[in-house]
């Protein structure tokens, strides 16, 4: 339905305006926004459902807007309790963590708020930190640290604003909290689980000798694991730790070897630093050949699709027909990418 054709005059009047405002660039995915638009002008849509849309797509222009100057920076996003105070264990956690990260030239996503929030802006610094707040009537605001920078921008929906501490970041660190902390690392948990997200490192990261998270793990061992509602091993790629450094290793090792993957047409394709040996691949194959589809894991020069987009050309490539019901555990062999020895003698 959002593909269906707009009359010509219309489409030709629509490209003119285009014309006028200098887009250029990626025209018909703007065109088919303006067709979504237009037809819900023609569903006589709702005006709740219209404010919705609007405000939604407005919200979602003005953080990529905020991201767009630090493309190419790692980001990793820290969630956690607004109500924690500062001389507790888990604010100085949070802090020394995103220090720690900061030192290796990751910018820090939070919610911009106080608490967890501010304890891992302050951490980073206003120049390395990015805030991405959600408007309530009571409780949190922007923290200064990244007002100050004007490095945060506003949100009316919880839904644009998790996609926005989700979308950027290549790593996620996660310390105890409320209902909306659980909610945003169940979600990541479950982008995770079904694929529709790339894989990341994620940290549930505790005070020293806290038990928070190890509750949440026995809870998910002993109860919903034996109900069959999850896989066994579903929870095993997050990192439960009272560490910083451990909490450190695990979001900067994720990406030791491993680059990024690209889907062309049904074949998964792996990107790489260092080009595994063949004896690698073929212990790779004979760990992970219950994940394939059909074929072996091979090396593979860039694929067309790459090829047209300049897309990292210059790194090696692993390529395999993946078993669509085990994308979820791609984690398990990016660790193995990662661990290669091939990798470790850089």
């Amino acid at each position: 339905m959002i593909d269906e054709p707009l009359p010509e005059s219309l489409t030709a009047e629509i490209n003119a305006v285009l014309d006028d405002a200098g887009v250029s660039t990626d025209r018909r995915l703007v065109l088919r926004m303006l067709r979504t638009a237009i037809g819900l002008g023609e569903d006589d849509a709702d005006r709740l459902d219209l404010k919705i849309a609007s405000a939604a797509l407005a919200e979602m222009r003005d953080a990529f807007r905020l991201f767009a100057p630090f493309r190419g920076v790692p980001k990793v996003s820290v969630f956690g309790s607004a109500r924690t105070r500062q001389d507790d264990p888990l604010y100085l956690q949070a802090r020394d963590t995103a220090a720690a990260l900061a030192a290796d030239g990751w910018m820090v996503v939070t919610g911009a708020g106080p608490g967890i929030m501010q304890a891992a802006a302050e951490g980073a610094g206003p120049t390395l930190s990015l805030g991405v707040s959600i408007r309530l009537p009571f409780e949190e605001k922007a923290n200064s640290l990244v007002t100050g920078q004007g490095q945060v921008v506003a949100m009316k929906y919880f839904f644009t604003r998790k996609l926005m501490l989700v979308k950027e970041s290549s790593g996620f660190i996660c310390l105890p909290g409320g209902f909306g902390t659980l909610d945003e690392m169940f979600e990541l948990l479950t982008l995770q689980q079904t694929g529709k997200a790339e894989p990341t490192p994620i940290v549930l990261l505790d005070q020293p000798g806290g038990t928070f998270w190890q509750w949440l793990q026995r809870f998910i061992d002993e109860c919903l694991e034996p109900m069959g509602v999850i896989s066994p091993g579903d929870f095993d790629r997050v990192v439960v730790t009272d560490s910083v450094e451990a909490a450190r290793a695990e979001i900067a090792g994720f990406w030791h070897n491993y680059d990024s993957l690209r889907w062309v047409g049904d074949t998964l394709v792996l990107r790489l630093r260092w080009a595994p040996t063949d004896a690698e691949i073929d212990a790779l194959n004979e760990q992970f050949a219950p994940m394939l589809a059909s074929g072996r894991i091979e090396r593979t020069d860039p694929r067309q699709p790459e090829v047209a987009d300049d897309d990292v050309l210059h790194l090696p490539r692993l390529l395999l027909h993946l078993d669509q019901r085990q994308v979820g555990n791609l984690f398990r062999l990016i660790g193995a990418v990662n661990a290669l020895p091939s990798a470790h003698a850089r």
